[in-house]
């Protein structure tokens, strides 16, 4: 396992490998799959966190 943080979405115990920067709301660290729903918002911007060495 990781020791990294879960992702922030609720109910989603996969490792946080996303940090999103989000206009209207806190910025918060994700999982690969819910960055790749929620960055295709508008003005939503993902950036992968440096610690993350490899993409699920």
């Amino acid at each position: 396992m990781t020791d990294r943080e879960p992702c922030a979405e609720e109910g989603c115990e996969r490792p946080a490998a996303v940090r999103l920067h989000v206009p209207w709301a806190e910025n918060r660290e994700v999982c690969t799959a819910h960055a790749r729903v929620l960055a295709r918002k508008d003005g939503i911007v993902a950036e992968p966190l440096e610690e993350v060495d490899e993409w699920r």
